[in-house]
């Protein structure tokens, strides 16, 4: 019973879709048995074309008397049980919807027993065709009929009239040689001037078969009359309107369903995002015990676990960097004390050499300190204080603090716009300080910076003209602690912690940082994205 409970959101949809699905099929079947009916309905309409067509052009060029006098005749013509009446169309008690189909030309089809139903051209007459039953007789009596009507006409009233005794159901035509498959009987049987009736073709459509002469009825031509006897498909508008209706209510029936599941995912997907991006302090707000309910409350705590591991991570680092700087302290006050104790020259140098360590080792320190601060203030949400920044300013201060350290390279700011934006300044111009001294250890002997002032953003371009970033290692240099072979290696200064921390400063604000090929000088070019926004968390 526990186990149906958690799972109730699962049952609740299944049980409606399945109740869909139901209602869906009995629609089904219903539309179904409709069009079958009107399959039929159209199927005995297509059959009984050919005979009204022939009895059409029978009597329609007759007058009234002459009409009166042909269906005698004609009715033990087509057989045994065939009646033949004309009515007129005010007395034959038609419904609205039988008066509008005999206006436009349409047969009127009853079956058990046959009735057959024709408004006679315009006129105000109605012929009527009675049988119990249709036989092989019948139709073999209106193919005679069709073929006397056709041996009198000219090639082009033949082929009117063709086309006016033609359906989907019956296909007349004037052959000129017989099919090789008709037996000896069946062509004797042409020779007394019979109807022949064959089953031909892999659907077994039965074909009649006669001649147009009197004279020679085994010389062309010959009236072919074939009979579709499978019913055709239904109309494909019909088919598209059933179809369409189901998918639109499957559609809305299910979209209804999934509605509240969806607005729920995504606003765990975007809980997620906000993690993904760094802010851990994001939770989820669970409001029912579903599975739902239940996968936030997860979240929520795999959330606080994650925010709690990298806590003590950062706080584990800060303390062992602040504990370092004791011993280091030790260290140089020792050093300085020797150096003021001996003169040698040998002795000073290997202590200036160990001074110089002890000084790389302290700012280590203090990269490491920073890169643990800015994790610190990710990991514990902390908002940056930030203020509105001259980046044109900025690039400035920070080429002149680096141009007397590098007595050898150019560093130059590029002629652009001034650029503002709100920003934390003491890590933008840390982060920016960071990209020149990286590009003033490799490049040659140029440095530019290049500022873009964007509707939405500012873009801030560091190039040199060294040897480059490879392009397979273009994501890798933004990792901590990864230095590349070649000139940029242990020997031309930094411990790979330079352009992780830029990369940390510029998502703290929202941005990116990318490198690629400096398309001026050759080297090295690293782009920095940083929005314009009115506030930064």
């Amino acid at each position: 019973m526990h186990r149906i409970k958690q799972r109730g959101s699962f049952l609740r949809f299944y049980i409606l879709l399945g109740l869909t699905l139901l209602v869906i099929f009995l629609m089904a079947m219903l539309g179904r048995i409709v069009i079958e009916r009107i399959g039929h309905d159209d199927y005995r309409a297509q059959l009984a074309h050919f005979p009204m067509a022939v009895l059409m052009a029978e009597l329609a060029p007759l007058s009234v008397a002459e009409r009166e006098r042909r269906l005698p005749s004609l009715s033990q013509r087509l057989g045994p049980g065939v009646a033949l009446d004309l009515v007129p169309v005010a007395d034959a008690s038609l419904t609205f919807l039988e008066q509008q189909r005999l206006d436009r030309g349409a047969i009127l089809v009853d079956a058990a027993p046959w009735r057959l139903r024709q408004r006679l051209d315009n006129s105000p007459w109605l012929l009527s065709l009675t049988l119990d039953e249709w036989q092989e007789q019948h139709w073999q009596s209106t193919v005679a009929l069709a073929a006397e009507g056709l041996a009198g006409l000219s090639g082009a009233r033949r082929a009117e009239r063709l086309e006016a005794l033609s359906s989907t159901r019956w296909t007349l035509e004037l052959i000129d040689r017989l099919p090789s498959a008709l037996s000896v009987q069946q062509q004797q049987a042409l020779v007394t001037g019979q109807v022949v009736t064959r089953l031909a073709g892999e659907r077994l459509d039965i074909t009649l078969l006669t001649s147009l002469s009197d004279t020679s009825p085994l010389r062309p031509p010959w009236l072919e009359a074939e009979l579709v006897v499978d019913e055709e498909p239904l109309p494909l508008h019909l088919y598209l309107m059933l179809l369409l209706s189901v998918m639109m209510i499957l559609t809305l029936v299910i979209y209804l369903i999934m509605r509240n599941i969806e607005s729920r995912m995504v606003r765990l997907e975007l809980a997620a995002t906000r993690i993904a991006s760094g802010r851990l302090e994001t939770r989820v707000k669970v409001h029912k015990g579903d599975f739902l309910g239940r996968l936030g409350m997860a979240f929520n705590v795999m959330a606080s676990q994650v925010q709690t591991l990298l806590r003590g991570q950062q706080e584990m680092i800060r303390a062992v960097s602040h504990e370092l700087r004791t011993p280091i302290a030790r260290i140089r006050f020792a050093v300085q004390m020797v150096e003021d104790m001996n003169d040698k020259p040998v002795v000073q140098r290997q202590l200036q050499g160990i001074d110089a360590d002890i000084a790389e080792l302290d700012k280590l320190v203090d990269e490491i300190l920073t890169y643990a601060r800015l994790d610190g203030d990710t990991v514990n949400a902390t908002a940056m204080e930030t203020s509105l920044v001259d980046c044109r300013a900025m690039v400035e201060r920070v080429l002149d603090t680096l141009a007397p350290l590098h007595e050898t390279m150019t560093l130059t700011l590029l002629p652009g716009q001034d650029a503002e934006l709100s920003a934390e300044p003491r890590y933008l111009q840390r982060a920016l300080q960071n990209l020149v001294s990286n590009a003033c250890r490799h490049g040659c002997t140029r440095v530019e910076v290049r500022i873009w002032n964007e509707s939405h953003l500012v873009r801030i371009d560091v190039e040199d003209d060294g040897p480059g970033v490879p392009h397979d290692s273009r994501t890798e240099i933004f990792k901590p602690f990864t230095r590349l072979d070649d000139s940029r290696a242990r020997s031309s200064g930094g411990y790979g912690l330079g352009l992780s921390i830029v990369q940390k400063i510029i998502i703290r604000h929202g941005g990116s940082i990318t490198a690629d090929t400096s398309p001026n000088l050759g080297g090295a070019r690293f782009t920095l994205l940083i929005p314009r926004r009115d506030s930064l968390a």
